[in-house]
Parts: structure tokens; C-alpha cells; sequence
């Protein structure tokens, strides 16, 4: 079974619409859908606009692959779990979000832990008929990194009784850049400044 899941905030039609027509060639696959508060209904695969806590969890245990928006709950349940998934990035171009966060965090999460990423949509039919050799990404902790739980620690036990939300941030950014530098490149790319929207 696949398991599609929009998140709960805004429609994604256009994921449910490219989904519905790989479906409609693969009818012998189950496929199921939660689309949130869409516009679009899927007329070859069941579907519903929202599910509970409870019930995401059952679909996340018996899907073999899961084809969702970018949103880092999607993302972390899948990893969890161990389920490969498919992820695309809503844009703020296309009026699906409110920035385009998820199109840089998905960036990062493909390089970093090897997710299975579509920024194009038209791709999207070809990793689906490759699903069984999709694997779920590198696997990740239970618990936070002491670099990052250090960094934390520091921002909150800082002598400035009233910092700022600018000064927090910059605290922030200063203290995972220093320890991102210490840490191996997974990668044979250089590191690059962040991106800014």
C-alpha cells in the first residue's frame, strides 16, 4: 500500500492530482490518501481530509511507501519508522504555502539523509513505479546531538536577562554553523551559506 499525507494546514492538489494519475494506470495498488482541506478529490484511490494521531500511526505501519508534503512531522514519522518515502515540497509560488521552507528543507534532508525528493513533478511517476528499491534514508537518533543540546543550553542560561529574538537567533545560527564545521561532510560538496528567501 502507498500512504499519501498532505498535513493538516492547506491543500496540496496538485501532489493528490499527479498521485491520482499514476493511480489510475496502476489500479492493482492500493493507495490511500489524506488530503487535508482540498479542493481536488482523487477519483482512483480512497481518501479523507483529515485523520487522527492515532489513525496516521496504523498507516504508517502497514504502507510500504509514504508520499507527502515536505513537513518535517511527515518526514520524522517515516524516518521513525523506518518507511521510505517520497517527498515534495510544497511552493510559495504555486500558492501551496506561505514560503518556500519546505523546498530548502527538502534540499537538505536529500543530501543529508539520502531522501527520496521530487522537486518536479513530472518525476514523480517514475520513483513510484521504482517504489520497492527506494530505500527509507539514513536512520537518525532518538535523541538530540550534545552539540545541539549544548547550543541550546547556552541560549537559555545567557546572562542577558531579556535578549532578543534577533540576538537569540543570531546566538543560534552562530552556534550550529560552529558545529556543523565540526562535523564530516557526508558529502563531496563544499559547504554553502544558507539560504535566505
Amino acid at each position: 500500500m502507498i500512504f499519501v499525507t498532505v498535513g493538516t494546514q492547506l491543500p496540496f492538489d496538485r501532489l493528490i492530482r499527479a498521485v491520482d494519475d499514476w493511480a489510475a494506470l496502476n489500479s492493482q495498488i492500493e493507495v490511500f490518501a489524506q488530503i487535508g482541506p482540498a479542493r481536488y478529490t482523487p477519483k482512483h484511490f480512497a481518501s479523507t481530509a483529515f485523520l487522527s494521531p492515532g489513525d496516521v500511526a496504523k498507516y504508517f505501519a502497514r504502507t510500504e511507501l509514504v508520499v507527502g508534503h515536505a513537513g518535517m512531522g511527515t518526514i520524522m514519522a517515516s524516518l521513525t519508522v523506518r518507511v521510505p518515502i517520497i517527498a515534495v515540497p510544497r511552493r510559495q509560488a504555486m500558492r501551496e504555502h506561505r514560503s518556500d521552507h519546505q523546498l530548502t528543507t527538502a534540499k537538505w534532508l536529500q543530501e543529508e539523509l539520502e531522501l527520496n525528493v521530487v522537486m518536479d513533478m513530472a518525476d514523480l511517476p517514475a520513483l513510484l513505479d521504482r517504489r520497492q528499491e527506494l530505500k527509507p534514508g539514513r536512520e537518525i537518533g532518538n535523541f538530540a546531538k550534545p552539540q545541539l543540546l549544548s547550543v541550546l543550553r547556552q541560549f537559555v542560561e545567557s546572562e542577558d536577562d531579556e535578549p532578543s529574538a534577533m540576538y537569540g537567533i543570531a546566538a543560534w545560527t552562530s552556534g550550529m554553523r560552529k558545529m556543523l564545521q565540526n562535523q564530516p561532510m557526508r558529502s563531496s560538496r563544499k559547504p554553502r551559506p544558507p539560504e535566505t528567501y
